[in-house]
């Protein structure tokens, strides 16, 4: 492959180039990644460059010229040693005359570069098809040289740190949730809730959707397994508390109260194994062009999508979903909700502990929060369950709350204080003030059937 050379630009733009890179440090820690001794044919800039990008690399910041002697004095070959001597002497007495101009000048050579070897690069990549990798290849070199942002400076960021709303946060139908997470999920967050198959995952999804819309806000839906219609279906259980199997009154009543919804809603289905994570970015920044700017995304579920990175072990595949998933998250400033299966030996526990999430140390690792919903046989009977907060990185975890279910409308009653007691002993649960919405009947007809499961597991105090 063979790159241009700074030759078009002549030897005196190419010595105020090298010059400020060894006399302006902030130039070259700004560009730094991006410079390659390739980009010049004289053998002592070559000599230059690399020394300078070697020392960086080591004491991050800018050799002086005693450095550079003493290596130069390790060169054998004579006539590169004086010429490495006249360059370095033109160099750290070139005038600052057009300084700026070489600067600017020296960067976009450097980014079009980078650009240039992504492209030639993706050639052998367009004929196997990857183009997944090309799109990677070339983000990155058009990003190349880009962030210039050192970070939060503790001591001069103070007023930033305290400044109002300085997280946004999406809240989720729970008042509880909510407050252990100081308001809810937020932007560049990413969160999950385990499960047992069948236990209600999907429909915690659908509930934190559909919360979302009743508040304003913009969601768009990813479905791996479930087809649109269907889940447009829980949508209209959720937000009109009809059974979302009774088509004959759903569908009517749906009609009547979606208009009057504040917020926007996009479900898209991709077949299982078809979407990667970039897939998904694509369809956001689709949506975004067309007026549909997201404020949160769910994608039921993560460990559906496909790997970049294929032909490895799956659970190599799986970590960097989730890992990508964590980046879409944080790159895009939008909080994520998912979730994901707990393995066989949790799927019969009165509560989900972390050890029991299917991948789950990994998945911990990656997430900001995560929480695991509980329901076994009994439960999907009597319409109770728990949620146990496993990870939270604003707050507390290690909660259990106690959870009255409707997996036919995503209604659920989160309670306080869930509190085994002892082996033989009943484990109690108080309900809390209702934060889904749900009529008065409705609730009275959860409480009754939490009261047949009484006697076994729970206490509700009213």
């Amino acid at each position: 492959m063979t790159l241009h050379t700074l030759n078009q630009y002549g030897t005196d733009f190419q010595i105020k180039a090298i010059s400020s890179l060894l006399t302006h440090k902030e130039f070259l820690i700004n560009i730094h990644d991006i410079i390659s001794e390739e980009y010049f044919e004289n053998s002592a800039h070559k000599w230059i460059i690399k020394e300078i990008l070697k020392y960086y690399d080591k004491y991050h910041t800018t050799p002086n010229l005693e450095t550079l002697k003493i290596e130069l004095k390790k060169i054998d070959n004579d006539v590169l040693q004086i010429s490495l001597k006249e360059q370095l002497k033109q160099a750290y007495v070139a005038s600052d005359e057009d300084l700026e101009y070489v600067q600017e000048e020296f960067t976009n050579f450097c980014k079009n570069q980078q650009l240039k070897r992504a492209l030639m690069t993706s050639v052998d990549l367009l004929k196997a098809g990857d183009f997944e990798a090309i799109r990677g290849l070339v983000d990155n070199a058009l990003k190349a040289g880009q962030d210039k942002n050192l970070g939060h400076e503790y001591f001069k960021d103070i007023e930033d740190r305290y400044r109002e709303n300085t997280r946004k946060t999406i809240p989720t139908p729970w008042d509880l949730v909510n407050n252990i997470l100081q308001g809810g999920l937020g932007s560049g967050d990413f969160g999950l809730i385990f499960g047992n198959p069948g236990g209600g995952k999907s429909w915690s999804l659908v509930a934190l959707g559909g919360h979302a819309v009743r508040c304003g806000y913009t969601v768009l839906h990813y479905t791996l397994e479930l087809g649109e219609d269907y889940v447009g279906k829980r949508y209209d259980a959720f937000f009109t508390g009809i059974d979302v199997s009774d088509s004959a009154k759903l569908k009517p009543k749906a009609m009547e109260l979606i208009p009057d919804l504040p917020g926007k809603l996009i479900i898209k289905e991709f077949p299982t194994g078809r979407a990667t994570v970039s897939t998904i970015e694509s369809h956001i920044k689709k949506c975004e062009g067309m007026g549909m700017k997201a404020d949160l995304v769910i994608i039921d579920y993560v460990d559906l999508l496909s790997s970049k990175k294929q032909n490895r072990e799956r659970k190599d595949e799986i970590d960097d979903i989730y890992v990508s998933t964590k980046g879409l998250a944080r790159t895009l400033n939008i909080p994520i909700w998912s979730v994901s299966q707990v393995n066989r030996a949790g799927a019969n526990d009165d509560i989900i502990e972390g050890d029991k999430a299917a991948g789950s140390y990994d998945k911990l690792m990656i997430t900001d929060f995560c929480m695991s919903l509980s329901r076994k046989k009994e439960d999907k009977v009597n319409g109770t369950g728990r949620f146990h907060i496993m990870k939270n990185r604003y707050g507390q975890d290690g909660i259990t709350y106690g959870v009255v279910a409707d997996t036919s409308t995503g209604h659920f009653e989160v309670s306080q204080n869930y509190s085994p007691s002892g082996d033989n002993e009943e484990k109690t649960w108080a309900p809390s003030t209702k934060s889904n919405s749900l009529d008065d009947t409705d609730f009275q007809t959860k409480k009754k059937l939490a009261e047949k499961y009484n006697s076994a597991f729970f206490d509700l105090k009213t």
